[in-house]
């Protein structure tokens, strides 16, 4: 059994609170870190001393462990443009040493965006947006040392990107994707991930998922 710790830090953590579950997770033979993206509390609790951002977390725990892999769950779409983020996880990959797990999903939270300013589109749109991080994440990722990628899709346009710089680990990071949703979401783990994550599930919400996820994959040859 693979057994991992995930992390809730917009409740009411610090980096170094961070740091000391990430060096106890490692000390007690854990496989791994994660935790949350997120800028807001959630519920009444304090969440002081404020937010932390995951990927200036995650650079700093790759340099203060050794073995533990480290990710998020799950990096929100609607923060990051695609060609920075691929940027900054394959910067955190190759300060790892090749730990990282990378969990990207559409974005939900709307008090969040609320409160600092970051768009929300409607549903339709954030999936759209969501499917063309995937293609340019990883597509940057994976496209060979030497030449260039380029993109045109109806939200993010790239060209001629030199892709760098390269993860360590080829063709990138694992990537994690999980939801609910009937249609996109077990077509986009299909295509793109290496691991479906869904929490906060009842057992027969998450057979149901599973089984739509399996069957997409299936039906893509995987």
């Amino acid at each position: 059994m693979d057994l991992r710790i995930f992390t809730e830090p917009q409740q009411g953590a610090d980096y170094d609170d961070l740091l000391r579950v990430a060096r106890t997770t490692e000390e007690c033979g854990f496989s791994a870190f994660f935790r949350s993206d997120h800028y807001l509390k959630m519920g009444p609790v304090p969440g002081l001393p404020g937010p932390t951002d995951a990927w200036v977390t995650l650079a700093g725990l790759a340099r203060e462990t050794s073995r533990i892999r480290l990710g998020t769950l799950v990096s929100a779409a609607t923060f990051r443009h695609p060609s920075v983020l691929a940027i900054s996880a394959a910067q955190v990959d190759r300060m790892s040493g090749g730990r990282l797990e990378f969990g990207l999903g559409s974005g939900w939270y709307a008090d969040e965006h609320t409160a600092y300013g970051i768009d929300l589109p409607p549903l339709r749109e954030r999936f759209d947006r969501y499917a063309e991080q995937l293609a340019v994440i990883t597509g940057l990722w994976r496209t060979p040392e030497g030449e260039t990628f380029s993109f045109d899709g109806d939200h993010y346009t790239l060209e001629d990107a030199p892709a760098l710089p390269k993860p360590v680990q080829r063709p990138g990071p694992p990537v994690i994707l999980g939801g609910t949703g009937r249609t996109r979401t077990p077509e986009l783990a299909a295509r793109y991930a290496d691991e479906f994550n869904l929490p906060f599930s009842d057992r027969a919400t998450a057979r149901t998922q599973y089984e739509r996820v399996a069957s997409a994959a299936s039906a893509a040859g995987r």
